[in-house]
Formats: structure tokens, sequence, C-alpha cells
């Protein structure tokens, strides 16, 4: 059985897993657009599970490796410092090669080079996918970080804008502050000042790191500056000023 760690929940990532199904029995070679953190790798690695994996990056190791090697994944193909010598390498040699690049590149060879071509969307387009994604790093958190709460979903909005990177980093940072103690968030919170203090207004300036998440927490608890005014202990107008003060953030 091959396993592979694309997800394909969303009609656009099953039709790309199809694609690479239908690619696993065929002898072409096959160029895989995306964004970063989409699964190229992933789902070229499902193509070609015993191939080395090269990144055009690094030309030397691409161009020897093809010379050495029946098949191969090239990632980052757009990295290429000589696109030109790299693809003409691949063209004389008789090597089954997946690629992965950001972008379709326009060159005269490429088209008769991959003769199957796909793209991966990003993951705003795929939102089952993502709660996949999710369930998959929040158990990760669990055994990194030796605790087995529940991932806690509450207000929790997923961070796509980097695809898989940002949503990783985002559920790693949120598994491990739900359960923090005010001790290690203020310590937290002093690593982060220890080499940005200097100025003769730093209380006024690193007050929104305290401000804006109280205002934010009341907002959506409370439904209403009224109420979190009172709660708080302010004068509405205080609040409103505070609010104002700090719009950007909220």
């Amino acid at each position: 059985m091959v396993v592979t760690n694309f997800i394909s929940l969303s009609n656009a990532s099953k039709e790309a897993f199809k694609t690479a199904t239908l690619l696993k029995t065929l002898n072409v070679n096959s160029l895989i657009t995306g964004e970063d953190g989409v699964g190229k790798k992933s789902l070229a690695s499902y193509i070609l599970p015993n191939a080395n994996v090269v990144d055009a990056s690094d030309f030397d190791a691409s161009i020897t490796a093809l010379n050495s090697v029946s098949q191969i994944i090239i990632t980052n193909l757009h990295t290429s410092p000589n696109l030109n010598v790299l693809l003409d390498s691949i063209h004389s040699n008789d090597v089954r090669v997946i690629a992965t690049s950001k972008n379709y590149l326009e060159h005269e060879i490429l088209d008769d080079l991959f003769s199957v071509k796909f793209s991966i969307p990003s993951l705003s387009e795929r939102p089952e996918d993502v709660r996949a994604l999710i369930d998959i790093f929040s158990q990760e958190a669990s055994k990194l970080f030796g605790v087995e709460t529940e991932f806690n979903m509450l207000n929790f909005v997923p961070d796509v804008s980097e695809n898989s990177a940002s949503l990783k980093r985002q559920v790693m940072i949120n598994y491990l502050l739900q359960d923090i103690k005010d001790t290690e968030l203020m310590v937290i919170i002093e690593n982060y000042l220890s080499d940005k203090l200097g100025s003769n207004s730093d209380y006024r300036n690193f007050l929104y790191l305290y401000e804006v998440p109280l205002i934010k927490v009341g907002l959506s608890k409370f439904k209403s500056q009224l109420k979190l005014s009172d709660k708080l202990g302010l004068n509405r107008n205080t609040l409103r000023k505070k609010i104002a003060d700090n719009k950007k953030y909220l």
C-alpha cells in the first residue's frame, strides 16, 4: 500500500490526486504547479515514491542526479539558476521526471518535456482539506508537547495565507497557548520585549499588547461596548478611545 501525506477531501484536491494516481501508471514526465505549502512535493512523492528528490535551486546536484538516476523529483523548478541547461539535461537524459513549480514557466521546450501539467489550488479554495490538516497538526502538537487536551476550535480562524506552513504554525502556537499559565505568558512577553525597549514612550508604545487581546475577547464575549466598559470598570468614552487607538489591530 502506498502512503501519501497529500490531503484529498475537497473536490479540487480529489481531482489532483486522481491525476497523480493515473501518472503512477504512465511513464511520462509531469509538472505540478501551485503555491508553496499546497502539497506539490507530497503528491510528487506519491507518484514516484522511490525517486530521489532534488531542489532545482541546487543546480549542480540537479545535473548530477539527472546523469545518474532513472527517475527523479525536481522541486521548485522556477528557482533554477540556469533553467535552459536544466531543461536541456532533462531532454537529453532518459529519466522520468516529476517536477514542481510555484507557477507555470514559459519555455519553448517545456511543453514537450512535460506531457502532463496540472495545478493544485491554494488551501483557501479547499476548506475540507483545511479541516483535515488542522486535525493532523493538532495531533502532532499533542505528541510534541506531551499534552492530550483537545484542540480548542472556539474563535479559531484558520490562517492559510501561506497555506500549510502558516496553518501548521498557527495550530502549534494555539495548541501551546490554550493551557498556558499566566507566569508562562509573562515570560513570553518579557522575551518579546527584551530587545525592543529603549525609547522614552515605551509604556504607551507597547500597551496595545495587553489592551488589544482584552478588548477583542471582551467584545466577542459581551457583544457590546456598553457591557464591556462595565465589566472592565472603564468609562464608555475611555473604552471607545482605546478601541480607536488600536483600530489597526481590531
